[in-house]
């Protein structure tokens, strides 16, 4: 029975989950009937999630061109030299997110990944150079540490955290 119930509960936080990606500014009782649940049980389940740290926070989602932002992804390529603790100290710091309010960027996700590359950030600025700007800095940052760094520009999101863009007949003007 406790294995039941365990599996049960884990179910039901992944259908809140599901529910909170869609759209988590909806109201409890909305969320609640989606999910088949009571107002209490989802509310109560929010609450738990938030308190394990499973939900970090809550966003918007936003069209960047709207408010004069373009959208960039930086993937970043470590050299094979060994990680000297002082730099380990650096990164874990977080010195970076005082380089951001410097150049007057914003970070929105930063993920180390396995691939070609080691580091992946999105984020927004106000146009090309001050995206290269930021670049320059995170290499001025960590000398010696980086082997290659990747900036692309963001055109158009067709999905963005799990929303479809409205706006799909944009797509058109980049086919």
């Amino acid at each position: 029975m406790a294995r039941n119930s365990r599996e049960q509960i884990e179910q039901d936080e992944k259908k809140l989950l599901s529910e909170l990606v869609k759209n988590s500014h909806e109201n409890i009782d909305t969320i609640a009937k989606h999910c088949g649940f009571s107002r209490q049980k989802a509310w109560r389940f929010i609450k738990q999630l938030e308190a394990k740290g499973l939900i970090w926070g809550y966003t918007a989602i936003f069209n960047e061109e709207k408010i004069g932002l373009t959208h960039f992804m930086v993937m970043i390529k470590r050299t094979t030299k060994k990680l000297e603790e002082a730099t380990a100290n650096k990164i874990i710091s977080r010195r970076l997110e005082d380089l951001v309010a410097e150049i007057g960027i914003t970070i929105e996700s930063s993920a180390y990944v396995h691939g070609e590359y080691d580091w992946v950030l999105t984020f927004t600025a106000e146009d090309i150079r001050q995206a290269k700007k930021f670049c320059d800095s995170v290499v001025a940052l960590h000398p010696g540490i980086i082997e290659k760094i990747t900036i692309m520009q963001t055109l158009m999101f067709i999905r963005k955290q799990y929303i479809l863009n409205p706006d799909k007949s944009k797509l058109k003007e980049f086919l």
